[in-house]
């Protein structure tokens, strides 16, 4: 077999086992995406009247509008965490310096748990996609095309907090560290503009909101949605992306290759 053809068999293999781990302990899971559809619910029905009169919308449907999209990618941050977890588990339980005196590609380790990890954001994506649905959420504008868009965004920030997460776990000494090392990813979008615009924000804060990598990627899913004006925040999600994933991936890598657990 070449070494492409290894590395895919390798790699699918460790995916299987990712997923098999994920179906045998959904606790962690179904803890992290309870956060967002708590959250959802929180706001729609506790402080959606006031939310919505707040940022000038009509009623609460507007706010539920407003909300989703951001919801949706707090999602993708909340899913990670448990990667960062799961990385440092098998970086401190032994079973890496096992893989490592087996003949299998090293980086499908990794990558495994990468593909894994995407794959759980994605499904639980939709699930938080189908609670806002339920409760009155609504895209009847967006065409096929700008579906197709948004959940091409989706994924490429799900690959990228992916492998921040994996650098995360990789570093910390155990898994309660890596859980608090990947906080960021679900504190990063509450001072985004998942809950309130920017511009409604005090002046002093703005620039925190505006200059991080959940308020392009919200603004631009709003406008592939909702029909909402992307302007620049198109690109710049994207290149925040392209640059956390490149990161990620160079970071855990090294890593990796360093560490002789």
């Amino acid at each position: 077999m070449s070494s492409l053809s290894l590395a895919a068999r390798d790699t699918s293999t460790m995916l299987r086992r990712n997923l098999l781990h994920a179906r045998r302990y959904p606790s962690l899971t179904l803890n992290l995406l309870l956060t967002p559809i708590m959250l959802l619910l929180l706001f729609v029905y506790i402080f959606g009247d006031t939310m919505s009169a707040g940022i000038g919308g009509g009623d609460r449907s507007d706010y539920i509008a407003y909300l989703v999209p951001g919801l949706l990618l707090m999602t993708i941050g909340s899913t990670t965490i448990g990667t960062a977890v799961s990385v440092s588990t098998d970086m401190t339980e032994g079973i890496i310096a096992r893989f490592r005196t087996m003949a299998i590609h090293r980086g499908s380790v990794i990558t495994g748990h990468v593909i894994g990890s995407v794959l759980q954001s994605v499904i639980s994506v939709v699930l938080v996609g189908a609670v806002g649905a339920a409760i009155g959420f609504r895209s009847t504008d967006a065409t096929a095309l700008e579906w197709l868009a948004a959940f091409g965004l989706l994924t490429l920030f799900a690959l990228a907090l992916t492998w921040i997460a994996v650098g995360m776990g990789m570093v910390s000494p155990n898994a309660e560290a890596a859980s608090n090392n990947a906080m960021p990813l679900i504190f990063l979008p509450l001072i985004s503009s998942t809950f309130v615009p920017v511009d409604q924000m005090p002046g002093w804060f703005q620039p925190i909101a505006q200059y991080q990598p959940f308020t392009p990627a919200i603004e631009t899913l709003r406008g592939l949605l909702l029909g909402t004006e992307i302007g620049y925040n198109g690109w710049l999600a994207v290149a925040w992306c392209l640059g956390l994933a490149t990161l990620g991936y160079f970071w855990s890598k090294a890593v990796f290759n360093r560490n002789p657990k």
